[in-house]
């Protein structure tokens, strides 16, 4: 009844300034303009329906807002100068609350206390060319939630994960072309199952890199089919960015799936970590989350302190394989011949397996200060993002041709 009294209102009022010979900002019904139409996004996303286009002009907006309308597209007209400011006391930048379809595209949300971009509940979602920087829990999030796609965007500062997909089954999500910088973790997604793709990302300078993982604290676990392709994963041991319980306890890995079932790892590019660049290992809550049938393969792995390839000796008889990866260390030693993909092992699978109690125990640096983590470069803007279509996220997301994703050239 809301929207309903609000587009009468303002399409009366149209009628009255053109029969004065004026002019009306809302002739076209489909786009409605911030701050010229409306002077804050949630007012504008209040009389939004299915097909309109809420174009927002730069500017510093220090709002929250909710979105409940299905099939909208939110917009900036510049990604690094049209900013949701969170100023450290409001919760989420744009939230989407079972509303399918919704895109968010082309802006930066920073300095919330929660999360830059949330989705939550949905059927269908799109985050494009997004920036998210020193939000509080995750940047770029979607929960319970499926028929999704992030592309080039951008996390950074975020004590949990940059980006994160969780309790979905199936998924049907892919996460493509994004950059993780300064987080906990880069990538996070608890019980995230089925048709999910990470690929053709950078993974940096978080205190671990992408991390799918199985938990009783989400539905749906265990974690399972998950394809993670294409990535450059590096440098993941930074002490100094914020950090919750989970990214101190996975410093120093590069690719950790912890509890997962029957994800494959092909082609990333992984380097320079504390521990480990791949390790597939168990995990622990109420429940115990033993790992099978994860692939790991065509790899390039190297500067591992630890090791570049890792598995526990308690996993390893449940089907999970290496093969035809470029490496130098691996626990257990000899590992691709202790856990062939193919044909029978020819290696003792207990020989120097991977010390995970060990490594639990570790010492983990405190979480940094989230402040001070600094705004990233400025990032690639919405090509036409004035004029393009508005083009709601309605079924699964295109899929990426896994065979045709090469490994990564290092930058």
């Amino acid at each position: 009844m809301k929207k309903t009294f609000a587009l009468t209102t303002f399409a009366v009022l149209g009628a009255v300034l053109a029969s004065c010979g004026g002019s009306s900002s809302q002739s076209d019904p489909t786009i409605k303009k911030v701050p010229q139409d409306f002077k804050t996004i949630q007012a504008a996303v209040d009389v939004a329906v299915a097909g309109d286009l809420i174009l927002i002009d730069k500017g510093i907006y220090a709002e929250a807002v909710t979105v409940e309308t299905d099939n909208i597209v939110i917009r900036g007209l510049d990604r690094n100068e049209v900013i949701l400011e969170g100023n450290y006391t409001l919760d989420n930048g744009i939230r989407i609350v079972g509303a399918k379809g919704v895109v968010v595209e082309n802006m930066t949300a920073r300095n919330y206390r929660a999360n830059g971009f949330f989705w939550t509940g949905v059927d269908g979602y799109r985050g494009s060319y997004l920036t998210a920087v020193r939000n509080g829990d995750y940047g770029i999030y979607a929960f319970d939630s499926v028929n999704g796609l992030f592309e080039h965007s951008y996390g950074g500062g975020s004590p949990d994960a940059g980006f994160y997909i969780g309790q979905c089954k199936p998924c049907n999500a892919v996460i493509n072309d994004v950059i993780a910088e300064n987080n906990g973790l880069g990538y996070s997604g608890t019980n995230a199952s089925g048709n999910l793709v990470i690929a053709n990302s950078t993974f940096r300078l978080n205190r671990a890199g992408i991390v799918p993982n199985s938990l009783d604290s989400e539905k749906l676990s265990p974690q399972e089919d998950n394809i993670i392709v294409g990535n450059l994963v590096y440098s993941n041991n930074n002490a100094l960015s914020p950090a919750i319980g989970a990214a101190k306890l996975a410093m120093g890995n590069g690719i950790l799936v912890a509890g997962g079932n029957r994800n494959q790892i092909l082609r990333n590019r992984v380097w320079d970590h504390d521990i480990g660049g791949i390790g597939i290992v168990p995990n622990y809550d109420k429940s115990i989350f033993w790992v099978e049938g994860n692939s790991v393969q065509e790899n390039d792995v190297s500067d591992s302190r630890v090791a570049d390839l890792a598995l526990t000796a308690l996993d390893a008889k449940a089907n999970n394989c290496f093969a035809k990866n470029i490496f130098a260390t691996s626990k257990p030693a000899d590992i691709e011949n202790a856990q062939p993909c193919t044909g029978t092992a020819t290696a003792a699978f207990d020989k120097d397996p991977l010390p995970l109690a060990e490594l639990i125990n570790r010492v983990k640096p405190e979480s940094g200060d989230l402040k001070k983590i600094p705004d990233p470069e400025l990032q690639t803007n919405m090509p036409d993002a004035a004029k393009a279509k508005a083009v709601p996220m309605v079924g699964a997301p295109t899929p990426i041709d896994i065979a045709s994703v090469m490994l990564p050239a290092k930058p």
